[in-house]
């Protein structure tokens, strides 16, 4: 019989459960008796959900208290010691002091380093792998959840990261040796756990290897052969798990290596199917992901069926059905979404209708397309209304995008003339400070957007408030001597969703939350049709925040490219296409925002990085596009107006050269967590223009010490020349409270002051 599983399953409850509990023990307010209540029950209804909607096993492990990357650290013992002696028993104080720092020891107990998974826009807290490493088995916590699921009785399918890829994942501290160097005591732990588990009475475990999408060497080929032969005996089943990509050269290692299945992503690499129906042994699983673990639009079920009814004729009971990955990346239910056009409502799938998909899908190899007619059909016309809609397709956007020129993508001059021009117009000191954009979003502004929302607050009275935190924003930047301020985005809930709101193209969902990272959700707007901008978005915030000071106010807006990656995208059109429909919007209101007297304009792209395919051949046609499409959105301006942009949590050693093409006057960076490490690429390649390293962690509750932030500005200005560097926090400060935000910025202002009457004397 064919079979339905699921690889993960969102965490963070359909109320953000998850999230409050977390934000409130951090705070003092629960115990950790009351937090780990509150993950239990969670586990347990999405366990039953899934149960329910059919699924032969229910995954486990995939449930974390902030990153699945991080328990697995702490399940082998990689902790560093920063945090506590090798071999002690890891605790849940030390969980978070490695995913927020130590707020006791801000100097030397600073968090992990974050970074994205893969090409998502979920952050992962990168392994340690310090001098003298010694992994150590603690698998409670994982044995304890397969004993809660069988305590229901349902067949309990462990989710583990394989060997390869968290060795991968992580970085070498202080020493010499290459990864794979660790692999042997590694295979040791995991055979352990494979053992223990099975001991556990788990049949079948899910050992997730993604890198098999990326390019490996020769070494890393072999390094799966080894790992996967010494853990050949004394196992449950292994399912061998790929996603995000097509396998490629890999495809034929992965089909061969000793384990009992292997699933793949049709939605993004379809191609894999008929060779790997061609290579796998025939006593071996062959899962497929069919439906769309990434995005949020129905799937063509009819089309599938075409595809799996011969699959299923020749795999008989060796056929599974999932979703293409993890379900982490949508939302939980879109049943509850009524202020949605109908039309387009229709075509949507959360985590749990992509389930009620595959079940439907099985069910109709099982049974015979007759028995589901009725849904098939039901299908079939969801996804013809939302083609349909009118807003779809706009005759004025398509005729301006056929009308881009190459012009449009360039600067008047090159950077080393336009610096001249605007240091003379801002006359900043060296070193100038700034924030990356975002100041706290208090209990006040978020009183007063939800009484708004709600009506019980008139346009008037809310747009009064904003000004109100503005000014207060401005007050408090000008009392701690930053030298470029920012108005604060009191009245942005998030950095994408706020645009979306105001440009054409879009809805919203009020409950399709994802979580980012810890207790870090994003709400992603949809793109259902052609993007344009009806009106000015931002200006008259800025203008305001301007008229209030005398120091430069930067204008902000999020990036073309970052707006694409943190939407859910249309599919009937290239993403390219998107995004330059995006940039031409924006392009308007940088032009607006100059119109209006504004000297500095950052446009933030931190997802440029994500969005970069995960094989290098692929790369030059993404970057070719994004780069265009940002310098389409920014290079409308004068010399004497500095464009900056953001970036962050990612390694930029891969794509540096498209970054100094943005020919972005300021780039921003996130470098703290990393210790400076991430400046490399950018000192290596000689990049061009001006660099504001982040000195400090925003997302760690820790007051950042006057002395460190020194000491790694210090470090920066071995890199990068000090007249070209600026001084700033790795992030937006939305998330913080001020009495975290002011001390933290004081400490960072007379960082740059000492840095300054060193470079003078």
């Amino acid at each position: 019989m064919i079979s339905a599983h699921n690889l993960g399953f969102p965490r963070i409850g359909g109320a953000r459960e998850l999230k409050w509990a977390l934000e409130r023990y951090w705070r003092g307010e629960i115990p950790s008796a009351v937090l780990q209540t509150t993950a239990s029950e969670l586990r347990s209804r999405h366990w039953r959900l899934q149960a329910d909607a059919g699924l032969d096993n229910v995954p486990v492990g995939d449930f974390s208290l902030y990153d699945q990357v991080l328990d697995h650290s702490l399940m082998f013992g990689v902790v560093p010691s920063r945090f506590g002696a090798a071999g002690d028993m890891p605790t849940l104080d030390t969980y978070f002091a490695m995913a927020r720092g130590m707020a006791a020891k801000p100097d030397v107990g600073f968090a992990s380093e974050m970074t994205k998974w893969f090409d998502t826009n979920y952050h992962y807290l990168v392994p340690e792998f310090e001098p003298e490493l010694q992994f150590n088995l603690h698998a409670d916590a994982l044995l304890q959840q397969v004993g809660e699921a069988q305590a229901m009785g349902l067949s309990a399918k462990p989710v583990v990261i394989g060997p390869l890829t968290y060795l991968w994942l992580g970085k070498v501290k202080r020493q010499a040796c290459a990864k794979l160097d660790l692999l042997p005591d590694l295979v040791r732990v995991y055979a352990r756990l494979f053992a223990q588990l099975k001991q556990a009475g788990v049949e079948w475990v899910q050992v997730d290897e993604p890198i098999l999408a990326l390019d490996l060497s020769a070494e890393w080929r072999q390094a799966f052969e080894s790992a996967y032969t010494q853990l050949a005996t004394q196992r449950p089943k292994l399912l061998l798990t790929t996603y995000f990509g097509d396998l490629r050269e890999h495809l034929r290692l992965a089909c061969h290596l000793p384990v009992d299945g292997l699933h793949l992503d049709l939605c993004r690499a379809p191609q894999q199917l008929l060779p790997a129906m061609d290579w796998l042994p025939s006593h071996k699983v062959l899962s497929l992901g069919v439906v769309d673990g990434r995005n949020i639009w129905r799937g063509d079920l009819t089309g599938l069926l075409d595809t799996l009814d011969p699959v299923a004729q020749q795999l008989g009971d060796r056929l599974w059905l999932a979703p293409s990955c993890s379900l982490l990346h949508v939302p939980i239910d879109c049943s509850a979404e009524h202020t949605i056009d109908s039309a387009i409502r229709g075509g949507l799938a959360f985590a749990v209708q992509k389930l009620e998909e595959v079940g439907l899908l099985k069910r109709a190899l099982a049974e015979g397309h007759a028995a589901v007619e009725h849904e098939l059909r039901a299908a079939e016309h969801a996804i013809a209304m939302r083609l349909a809609h009118p807003a779809r397709l706009r005759p004025v956007v398509r005729e301006r995008v056929a009308g881009v020129n190459d012009a449009m993508a360039r600067r008047n001059t090159g950077y080393a003339q336009r610096r001249q021009v605007q240091r003379a117009r801002l006359q900043l000191p060296l070193f100038p400070t700034t924030t990356i954009g975002s100041f706290p979003q208090t209990a006040e502004i978020r009183s007063a957007r939800r009484n708004y929302k709600h009506g019980e607050l008139p346009l008037a009275g809310y747009e009064d408030a904003m000004r109100q935190h503005i000014a207060d924003t401005i007050r408090r930047q000008e009392a701690l001597q930053l030298d470029v301020l920012v108005h604060g985005e009191a009245e942005r809930t998030d950095m994408v969703e706020y645009f979306g709101e105001q440009l054409d193209g879009f809805v919203f969902t009020q409950q399709g939350w994802v979580q980012s990272y810890g207790s870090r959700c994003v709400k992603p707007p949809i793109i259902h049709g052609d993007v344009a901008r009806p009106r000015a978005m931002t200006v008259e915030w800025a203008r305001y925040a301007q008229s209030l000071t005398d120091r430069p106010v930067k204008g902000m807006l999020t990036g073309p490219v970052t707006i694409l990656q943190w939407s859910f995208v249309r599919d009937d059109q290239p993403r390219s296409d998107t995004c330059q429909q995006i940039a031409l919007a924006l392009r308007d209101e940088v032009s607006d925002l100059e119109r209006a007297g504004i000297a500095i304009i950052q446009i933030d792209e931190p997802a440029l990085r994500e969005g970069l395919p995960l094989r290098t051949s692929d790369w030059p046609a993404y970057l070719r596009w994004a780069v265009r499409c940002f310098r389409i959105a920014s290079a409308g301006v004068d010399d004497a107006t500095q464009i900056h942009t953001h970036m962050c949590y990612a390694e930029f050693n891969d794509i540096i050269d498209a970054i100094a093409q943005l020919d972005a006057d300021v780039i921003t960076i996130e470098t703290a967590r990393s210790d400076m490490e991430l400046l490399e690429a950018f000192s290596g390649f000689a990049y061009p223009n001006e660099i504001g390293p982040g000195v400090y962690d925003i997302h760690s509750p820790a007051i950042p010490e006057t002395g460190r932030m020194e000491g790694l500005m210090r470090k920066a200005a071995q890199s990068i020349p000090a007249e070209r560097l600026w001084v700033n926090p790795d992030c937006g400060l939305k998330t913080r409270a001020w009495g975290e935000v002011e001390p933290a910025l004081r400490n960072m202002v007379a960082a740059a002051r000492r840095l300054r009457e060193t470079a003078v004397n």
